[in-house]
């Protein structure tokens, strides 16, 4: 009976936001890139007939992805307003104006229903226009610290969707709903024993996975670099260690081969590598942590101090609040990392409550809780223009 409600309920949804048009904002990383296309496909599934298009700038990952995926992006002009005093700050107010007449212009001519902002400066100027013409924006916040462009645009919004709960407290008065960040529902599909197999782990290692993002993290390369040894003194671990595409050359080199390590420059599989993992030490940006909360991976995390606002220390501050990871202040990683990974390997007990806390806060339907709130506030949109008519 209950799948019978569940179904009917679908295709109403679906029946109801049939031809919905959907604009979607949001770039200049990966983070602001695949939570939207993760939105959109999301949408796309549940109302096929929807359309859907992006904007977003040209030298950034969203206008390689977001057209691989499929879609129409449309090119706005602007850029950051650094802090430091820099020429480059001159042409912020020409290409801001630029960008704001570029996105009233495509805001006028696509004529969207709703349009979703996933964060990036470019998301501003195309949210900001939709706001001032009437159209209901929806913002998705990855991070427990908002984004600038988010802050400013939160009053305007109609509904904002957050992946930790500290996040709530930038949105005052605003319909604010914990849907979580976006994700790959594959990374959860494998068993520890492909994992093992794949990165050739006997049955019986701990594994410590390392890694930095598919850049790297100098600051955790450097530290692995000393204290790797150190760490396979205990014939019990095995470590497998990405240490970036801009890393790998040189770390290869200077690191010693060992039967117990795996250095690897990127992790095509990282489905497998979560699997395998007892512990993982890593940054705290909100992929990394939404991917760790969905696989249920005990974590060491390590904030890094060079992104906007310092937001991975409250990413993981959030997290280790709730008992599933430990933070670990980069200045303090060199005199705590070994004991800190040597402890946590030691207590099982420790690691099951981290697991199943981390399980807890994961949202693995996220991209269809946003997607269908979209299409609920979409109808209601066409809604209100039939009645009008």
């Amino acid at each position: 009976m209950l799948h019978d409600v569940m179904g009917d309920a679908a295709n109403e949804i679906e029946g109801n936001t049939r031809g919905a048009r959907i604009l979607v904002a949001g770039g200049g990383t990966g983070g602001h890139a695949y939570p939207a296309l993760a939105i959109a496909g999301a949408i796309h599934d549940l109302a096929p007939e929807s359309v859907i298009e992006f904007a977003g700038t040209t030298d950034h990952i969203e206008w390689r992805v977001v057209p691989e995926a499929g879609y129409t992006i449309h090119p706005i002009t602007v850029s950051p307003l650094h802090r430091k005093l820099t020429v480059r700050n001159l042409a912020f107010p020409f290409k801001l104006v630029k960008g704001l007449i570029q996105s009233l212009s495509l805001v006028r001519r696509f004529d969207p229903d709703v349009v979703v902002g996933t964060g990036g400066y470019v998301a501003g100027p195309v949210l900001w226009a939709a706001a001032s013409r009437g159209v209901p924006i929806v913002l998705q916040e990855q991070n427990a610290f908002a984004g600038k462009t988010n802050k400013l645009l939160g009053p305007k919004a109609t509904q904002v969707h957050i992946a930790f709960e500290d996040a709530r407290k930038w949105f005052p008065g605003v319909d604010c709903r914990m849907s979580g960040n976006p994700v790959r529902k594959e990374l959860t599909e494998p068993a520890r024993a492909e994992g093992l197999k794949e990165f050739g782990v006997d049955a019986d290692k701990k594994v410590v996975l390392v890694f930095g993002g598919s850049l790297g993290s100098a600051a955790l390369n450097r530290v692995m670099l000393a204290k790797y040894l150190e760490l396979l003194e205990d014939p019990g671990l095995f470590v497998i260690w990405q240490t970036g595409s801009g890393y790998y050359d040189r770390y290869s080199e200077q690191v010693a081969k060992h039967e117990r390590l795996r250095l690897l420059k990127y992790i095509d599989r990282m489905d497998l590598a979560y699997a395998a993992a007892d512990l993982v030490v890593c940054r705290s940006g909100a992929s990394t942590c939404s991917e760790l909360a969905l696989t249920g991976t005990p974590a060491i995390l390590v904030p890094s101090p060079n992104v906007a606002e310092d937001h991975q220390t409250y990413n993981a501050r959030s997290l280790a609040d709730d008992g599933a990871a430990v933070l670990l202040p980069e200045p303090e990683m060199d005199d705590a990392i070994v004991q800190t990974v040597r402890s946590l390997l030691a207590d099982v007990e420790a690691r099951e409550r981290m697991s199943a806390e981390m399980k807890r806060l994961a949202r693995p339907n996220a991209a269809e809780t946003i997607a269908r709130d979209i299409l609920e506030l979409a109808a209601a949109q066409d809604g209100e223009s039939g009645g009008a008519s």
